[in-house]
């Protein structure tokens, strides 16, 4: 093995033994034959521009502007301030009440009647509660906490929906659904896993925070290798709002 070490060489030498030097290197990568003379380590393959297919064709127009998403954090009214600034003091069947009343004024309900009621019902009927215990993670790289709220709905659908506060004011920063083998938060990114119907593989969607739009946004979008357990049916009793025990996971279901 060639070692090259940084040695004072004087002055008359010094053209010379950086010569040396420099052939040992090439002959280190380009390798020896068993008499020591240097070989080539064969053809290396010519990289070349993309080929575009097609070309005469004109591409596709741009589609309108989606309006549908959320353009920026979305105060939820219907809320008192909280003025200690911590977000896990919020009540979080009024932060859910509040978001679904708000919804509704603006004909985008997220959840059936059905679901509806069983969320009107939480506070009696906890056991069949569909709100997930809350989850409080840093999204926004802020040093601060925010809330995570995970909704059951029909056919295994869960809503995720994230806020922060704001002057005391709860905003939503994240409303997004989908039928997860699991969800996770990591370096403030929220990662969902999707079972798809292709076996082995499963859908991965990213959400990180925009800090041009103050929002949870789609990052990234992947069809990836599973890596998720399969999840097991769920317990016969939901957690009760409030507390801080883990969610069991949702069954997977097979679109």
């Amino acid at each position: 093995m060639l070692l090259l070490r940084s040695l004072p060489v004087p002055g008359p030498a010094r053209s010379v033994s950086l010569a040396l030097v420099v052939a040992g290197a090439a002959a280190a990568l380009t390798g020896c034959s068993d008499t020591g003379r240097p070989e080539g380590a064969g053809a290396t393959r010519v990289a070349s521009a993309p080929a575009r297919l097609w070309p005469e064709r004109p591409p596709a127009p741009q589609p309108p502007t989606d309006r549908s998403g959320q353009d920026g954090p979305s105060p939820v009214p219907g809320l008192p301030r909280e003025a200690s600034g911590d977000i896990r003091k919020l009540d979080l069947l009024a932060v859910v009440r509040a978001q679904i009343a708000a919804d509704a004024r603006t004909h985008t309900p997220a959840f059936d009647k059905a679901t509806e009621r069983k969320i009107a019902r939480c506070t009696a009927e906890p056991a069949g509660c569909p709100v997930r215990a809350p989850q409080y993670q840093d999204l926004t790289h802020d040093g601060k906490a925010e809330l995570i709220v995970g909704i059951e709905g029909n056919e295994h659908v869960l809503a995720v929906w994230a806020y922060t506060l704001r002057g005391g004011v709860v905003n939503r920063i994240l409303d997004t659904a989908g039928t997860p083998l699991s969800v996770e938060v990591a370096d403030g990114d929220l990662i969902m896993r999707e079972p798809t119907g292709s076996p082995g593989y499963e859908m991965r969607t990213v959400h990180s925070w925009d800090d041009k739009r103050q929002t949870m946004e789609i990052r990234a979008m992947e069809f990836d290798r599973a890596v998720s357990s399969p999840a097991p049916g769920r317990s016969a009793a939901s957690p009760t709002p409030g507390r801080s025990a883990v969610s069991p996971p949702v069954p997977e279901r097979t679109p």
